[in-house]
């Protein structure tokens, strides 16, 4: 349908109407020896012609409208879990339910546009019935029609499920949006049947060696009063807890608090379950897997006093306060107890000392790559402090004694202390320093400077340096404990030595990780549903990330074939996704070379069962229900489904409607018509030159 577009494009037409008659007039009007007819017929192609031509130049709007038809669209959606698929009522019909949905979509198809869809934990097109689905979700089925059909003809929404959605929102609020009435066919059996099953395990994931951990764990049971079951807690396979509960309710809810001790590092598997009962309706939910990652956090920290001192009572304290680290505190006499390869981190407290110092540790001191922390004060051997370390020399020790206060350095960025706790070193009392000139061998960061007197110097107070990979700290003064008595002066003070020596330890003691090639997984534990992503990392001799050499893994279950995969390229790293795998436990090995040299690394991970399909084994019918009334549906059962199709017929509202495609076109976009000017031409020609006018 096509029409003029404004007035002015009429006018504009009659314009150039009139400019082809006047065209025509001036040729063939004083053309008399020519035949009245053929005058006629020239004089009318040149009109048509030079009026169209003209017209064009105006470049003039055209409005074209087109309707097109959209069927209603009808969807068709089946609960595709595990709960629908093995928790059937008695007498349903599996094969003629599926025969029904199919023959349902066939009966709608004529008259509608139908689309199906499964879901469980994802939406897939299409109807399936395998019921092989770990989670239901029926948030996730709206979300995706909201994108597929929202402001579309949506005719109507019907779902098969038993109304038991254990992921996601619920789908009940959501279907509002879609503006459809709702129909759906209730699955699944709403008769309470005997089960005990663990429904819930609370616990923490990560824990620490030889502390205890508790799993808060709910025990449920439905239909089973008067029936006993054991609450069985295994690790590893080997049972540690055990405790009878006994049923004393039609549905019962019991919570058992179980403490464990992590004895073991790495990642522990526990197994939490309750004995079977006779003629139980399942019992896939009455075992829970968990897994607890144990790590030894302990670092122990060995504290070398030349002699005893007030410091040293705080530095013990301020680092236990962390109950991962370990203190000893060690005399010159007693050195020869210990095994530095025992230790994370030495801390030398006016060390070596005034009095003679133990050699032989000092020996081992000096060639040892343990991080080790020097402080200073009166009864510091300043050239056996110059002697076991090539990083600080102090210079013309006089043996006397200087008060140094703290200058807290803004720019320091090796870890952060509360600004507010730093502020309160302008109250502090100085720290007592051997007098001597100070001469640092290589760079430092410091988070203290030196403040003499009203002076304040760049010269580091408190400063971390690095001795060919080995961290090593420095403080030149002792009397910190004054500090802390500052402290206490005002609760309102905060705790900033405790902070200061704990943050000092930390960054002392951890040790960075040199491998030039790292492999780990995304998680240490995978649902069964989920895809297990494997990183991995190569560094070059600068320790720059490459990924030019291909990096290949090795994925080994208990108890079953070795998988290989290839790394994908993914930025300066490498990706693997290996997909959903498998419950179990997996090791993986990887390897790729580098140049001539060879790297390889292994690691583990586990794949638990999902069970929360058999959570809840009663069907919700009731919301099922609400779900349909709420949005203008109705609920059927299984052997009425096809009662739907008469439902939707006697529905006024589900119609095919046409949408009006309105298009405004220039005329000179109409191909047609310069085809048709060059054919009015073209015979104009023709006649013309047959009679002799050209």
């Amino acid at each position: 349908m096509i029409n003029f577009f404004t007035f002015s494009s009429v006018v504009s037409f009659l314009a150039c109407l009139a400019l082809g008659v006047l065209c025509a007039w001036l040729l063939y009007g004083k053309l008399a020896h020519l035949p009245l007819p053929l005058r006629i017929v020239l004089s009318a192609l040149r009109i048509i012609a030079v009026s169209l031509i003209s017209w064009m130049l105006f470049a003039p709007l055209f409005k074209k409208i087109a309707y097109t038809p959209e069927k209603p669209i009808i969807i068709l959606a089946h609960d595709n879990s595990l709960s629908v698929a093995q928790i059937k009522p008695v007498g349903f019909d599996e094969k003629a339910y599926q025969r029904d949905m199919n023959e349902l979509v066939a009966k709608l198809s004529s008259k509608y546009e139908v689309k199906t869809y499964s879901f469980s934990d994802s939406v897939k097109s299409g109807l399936a019935f395998s019921g092989t689905g770990k989670l239901s979700n029926g948030a996730v089925l709206i979300e995706q029609l909201k994108d597929e059909v929202l402001n579309r003809n949506l005719g109507a929404v019907i779902i098969a499920s038993d109304g038991i959605f254990n992921r996601g929102g619920n789908p009940l609020y959501d279907l509002k949006e879609l503006n459809a009435p709702v129909y759906t066919i209730a699955m699944g059996d709403t008769i309470p049947k005997k089960d005990v099953l663990i429904a819930d395990v609370s616990y923490n994931n990560l824990v620490y060696l030889d502390n205890e951990f508790t799993l808060d764990i709910e025990v449920q049971g439905y239909q089973a009063q008067g029936e006993n079951t054991k609450l069985t807690v295994a690790e590893n396979g080997v049972k540690v807890k055990e405790e009878n509960v006994a049923v004393n309710s039609v549905e019962f809810i019991k919570n058992i608090s179980i403490k464990l001790k992590a004895n073991k590092v790495g990642i522990q598997k526990y197994s939490i379950s309750v004995s079977n009962l006779k003629n139980e309706i399942t019992t896939k939910n009455n075992t829970q897997t968990i897994f607890v990652e144990v790590i030894d956090a302990r670092q122990k920290i060995l504290l070398v006093a030349g002699s005893a001192h007030p410091d040293i009572s705080t530095l013990k304290q301020a680092i236990e306060l962390n109950k991962h680290y370990e203190v000893t505190v060690a005399l010159p006499d007693d050195l020869n107890q210990f095994d530095l390869n025992t230790f994370s981190l030495a801390i030398l407290y006016q060390f070596p000392g005034q009095t003679t110092a133990n050699q032989d540790f000092v020996n081992q001191l000096s060639g040892s790559k343990m991080p080790m922390w020097f402080i200073l004060g009166a009864q510091s051997n300043v050239s056996g402090f110059n002697q076991v370390q090539r990083l600080v020399k102090l210079n013309r020790a006089s043996g006397s004694m200087q008060e140094i206060f703290p200058l807290s350095e803004p720019n320091f960025t090796l870890f952060t202390i509360d600004p507010n706790a730093m502020k309160q070193l302008i109250d502090y009392d100085p720290l007592q320093s051997p007098f001597a000139n100070l001469a640092i061998n290589g760079s430092y960061s410091a988070i203290l400077n030196q403040k003499i007197g009203r002076i304040n110097t760049q010269s580091p107070l408190l400063f971390f340096m690095d001795d060919q990979g080995r961290k090593m700290g420095f403080l030149l003064g002792e009397g910190i404990w004054k500090w802390k008595l500052e402290e206490a002066k005002d609760v309102k003070n905060l705790p900033l030595v405790n902070e200061l020596v704990s943050k000092t330890i930390q960054y002392l003691s951890v040790k960075d990780d040199k491998r030039k090639f790292k492999v780990s997984s995304s998680k240490p534990t995978f649902d069964e549903n989920e895809h297990v992503i494997l990183n991995a990392t190569l560094y070059n001799d600068a320790y720059e990330a490459v990924n030019t050499s291909d990096v290949t893994v090795q994925l080994k279950p208990e108890n079953g074939k070795i998988f290989n995969y290839t790394f994908s390229k993914f930025g300066a790293a490498y990706r693997l996704d290996a997909g959903s795998l498998p419950e179990g436990n997996y090791t993986y090995f990887a390897s790729t070379t580098l140049g001539s040299q060879k790297y390889t690394a292994t690691g583990s991970f586990y794949v638990n069962t999902l069970i929360t399909e058999f959570q809840q084994t009663t069907a919700n019918h009731q919301l099922l229900y609400t779900m349909a009334q709420q949005n203008g549906g109705k609920m059927v059962m299984p052997a009425q489904l096809l009662s739907i199709a008469d439902e939707l017929s006697k529905n006024e509202n589900i119609k095919t409607i046409s949408y009006e495609d309105r298009k405004y076109e220039e005329l000179i976009n109409f191909k047609w018509l310069f085809a048709f000017i060059m054919v009015l031409l073209s015979i104009e020609w023709f006649l013309r030159k047959r009679n002799g006018e050209v």
